[in-house]
């Protein structure tokens, strides 16, 4: 339990939620009381198991304080909000920069120069704990090339351009990342990316761990009253969670393909753990896929320093705090959106 950016986040299974006068009542199943003015509340956000009484839900919808409710694992389920609500404002406001190429180049750069760092910050981290492990030159020579395309992508113009430059982001990183994998052996063996179906088993654990990323990513944008489907780099395609899938770019490398080079050069997962089917297809099993699961909720419970707010957090309210920032963006509160830098 805890705010950021005047949100209350109650992550406690069996906390219950009522009013007390102008604060909301926050009480633990041990017993424990916290209170929090209602004015200082830009929104609740409800993981899990927590209760909210009916008087405390009608004093926020007046207050134009939105309460959401998301499963235990950050999957989006239901939203309670006053009559006058700001949500179709913002969502005007975000259709009309996904309309306008010369907003939607602001956000997709800010985007993408966190996806470019942060994969820079993959590959040196690997380098400085695995030096002896892996081809080091290899991986510097591709740490060059990203910090040239980190260079380009501020003097980039316009979508294409943009887009051009974080294709061959991704396929300089991609084209090293098998050094990154240290166990295996041929088994885990990487030689590029590949999905619909993925075509061998590294593949497979970074396509279902990008899913559960979406997943989460999404309901962060719901809480914020963003629309998931529209998006600034990503644009609209039917079923395409465009905003979910912008978003995501920034935690793609430290978050989700640090969490599968963990899960196998740490051996939570091995080859027995997959099938390959006639097609060529490689599925998990079941245990291999609770494996992941567990790994991911892990994860997502590690604290970090959010590098704009300064403020210690779960990685996985992170999710939350950067679609809080980019709504801000949008709504004109913030003159830029800072992108998450993993540090």
């Amino acid at each position: 339990m805890k705010t950021h950016c005047n949100t209350l986040y109650v992550t406690s299974q069996g906390a219950y939620l009522s009013k007390d006068g102008e604060c909301v009542l926050v009480r633990l199943e041990d017993g424990t009381k916290a209170r929090f003015p209602v004015h200082t509340l830009d929104g609740v956000v409800c993981f899990g198991n927590v209760g909210v009484s009916p008087f405390l839900l009608g004093h926020l919808a007046e207050r134009d304080v939105a309460v959401s409710f998301l499963t235990a694992y950050g999957k989006f389920l239901a939203r309670s909000q006053g009559p006058v609500s700001g949500n179709v404002l913002l969502r005007r406001e975000q259709y009309r920069w996904a309309d306008d190429g010369e907003r939607s180049a602001l956000v997709a750069r800010c985007v993408l120069a966190g996806k470019i760092v942060n994969a820079r910050s993959v590959l040196r981290r690997a380098v400085r704990d695995h030096a002896d492990k892996l081809d080091a030159a290899r991986l510097g020579d591709a740490l060059a090339r990203l910090d040239d395309c980190a260079a380009r992508l501020e003097r980039a113009q316009g979508l294409e351009m943009l887009r051009g430059v974080e294709g061959e982001a991704a396929g300089v990183y991609f084209a090293v990342f098998d050094e990154m994998v240290l166990r295996g052996g041929e088994a885990f063996r990487f030689a590029g990316r590949n999905r619909r179906p993925p075509l061998d088993r590294i593949n497979c654990l970074l396509s279902f761990v990008y899913t559960l990323l979406a997943h989460d990513v999404r309901s962060a944008l719901e809480c914020v009253g963003l629309d998931p489907a529209v998006g600034f780099l990503h644009r609209d395609r039917p079923g395409r969670p465009g905003l979910a899938l912008d978003l995501m770019e920034e935690f793609r490398s430290f978050f989700a393909d640090r969490l599968v080079l963990s899960l196998v050069n740490r051996e939570q997962v091995g080859p027995g753990g997959f099938t390959v089917t006639e097609s060529g297809a490689v599925l998990m099993d079941d245990g291999t896929r609770r494996t992941v699961l567990e790994a991911y909720q892990k994860r997502k419970r590690d604290v970090l320093t959010h590098p704009f707010l300064k403020e210690k957090m779960p990685l996985g309210l992170a999710f939350h705090t950067q679609a809080l920032l980019l709504a801000r963006h949008v709504r004109g509160d913030l003159d830029g959106y800072p992108p998450f830098f993993w540090q």
